[in-house]
C-alpha cells in the first residue's frame, strides 16, 4: 500500500472526481514520438484512475476525452482518436463491466462517427446495471454547447406547458444537462500545467476544488491521483459560509 492511500481519510472521500486529461501530445513530443503514440499512452492511463477511485470509494469519475472544439483538429487525428475510442471499449468493457463499472457518456454522441457510437452505445448497455462506479466519458462534449442544449429542451418544455415559470430554482437547469444523472464533480483534477477549465463543466463546477499538476496524463499513475485527493482533503470547504 503506498504511503498516500493509506494517509487519505476514509471520512471526507471525494464522491465525484472528474479529470482534463491534458498533455498527451507534449508528453509525446518530449519523448519523440508522433502525437498519436501519446494518445495511445493516455487511453491506458485511464485505468490508472478508475483503480485508484476503487481502492479509496470514489462512485464516480469522469474524464474529459474529446470536446466540441477537439472536431477542430485535423482530419488525420480525428480518425486515430475516435478509432483508440473503439479500442478502448472493445478492449476493456467486458473488464469493466467485471469490476461493476457503468459506462455513461456526456455530450452530443450523435456527432461521433456511427462506427464508434455504435461501440459506445454497446458498451453503455452491457454496463448499465452496475453500480460499484460510474465511469463517463465526456465525448464530443462542451459545457456552453450543453447549456444552450438544455436552454433549448427548457425553451421546449415551457411552449409546450410541461413546465412554468414557477418551476424555476436554482438546481433547474442542471436537470436538463447531459450530467443530469451524476452529481456535481468535487474534485476537478487537470493535468498537463495548464490552469484553465477549457469548457469543461463550467455549471457544474460552481462549488468544485481544482487540483492541477504539471504531471502529463500519461505519467498520471494512481499514486499521483492519491496526492490530489490528499490535498483536497486538507482543504476547507465552506460552500460560501463560515466555519
Amino acid at each position: 500500500m503506498s504511503s498516500s492511500l493509506s494517509e487519505i481519510s476514509k471520512a471526507r472521500i471525494p464522491e465525484h472526481i472528474a479529470i482534463i486529461m491534458d498533455g498527451n501530445g507534449r508528453w509525446a513530443k518530449k519523448q519523440m514520438k508522433e502525437r498519436s503514440f501519446g494518445h495511445r499512452a493516455g487511453v491506458e492511463a485511464i485505468e490508472n484512475a478508475i483503480n485508484a477511485c476503487k481502492n479509496i470509494g470514489t462512485k464516480y469519475l469522469t474524464v474529459y476525452a474529446f470536446s466540441t472544439e477537439n472536431w477542430k483538429r485535423p482530419k488525420t487525428e480525428v480518425t486515430i482518436l475516435m478509432k483508440l475510442l473503439v479500442e478502448y471499449l472493445k478492449k476493456e468493457t467486458s473488464r469493466l463491466h467485471s469490476k461493476g463499472i457503468r459506462l455513461n457518456a456526456l455530450g452530443d454522441i450523435t456527432k461521433l462517427p456511427e462506427f464508434a457510437r455504435k461501440e459506445l452505445v454497446k458498451s453503455m448497455e452491457q454496463t448499465k446495471d452496475n453500480e460499484e462506479l460510474v465511469l463517463s466519458l465526456a465525448l464530443s462534449y462542451g459545457s456552453r454547447n450543453d447549456i444552450k442544449d438544455a436552454l433549448v429542451r427548457i425553451l421546449g418544455d415551457y411552449e409546450s406547458g410541461k413546465i412554468k415559470k414557477s418551476d424555476i430554482d436554482e438546481f433547474f437547469l442542471g436537470r436538463y444537462l447531459t450530467t443530469n444523472e451524476i452529481p456535481d464533480p468535487d474534485l476537478l483534477i487537470r493535468t498537463g500545467g495548464e490552469k484553465r477549465l477549457s469548457n469543461f463543466l463550467l455549471w457544474e463546477s460552481a462549488y468544485t476544488e481544482f487540483y492541477f499538476t504539471d504531471v502529463f496524463w500519461p505519467d498520471f499513475k494512481e499514486e499521483s491521483l492519491y496526492e490530489a485527493v490528499l490535498d483536497y482533503q486538507n482543504r476547507e470547504r465552506r460552500f460560501g459560509g463560515l466555519k
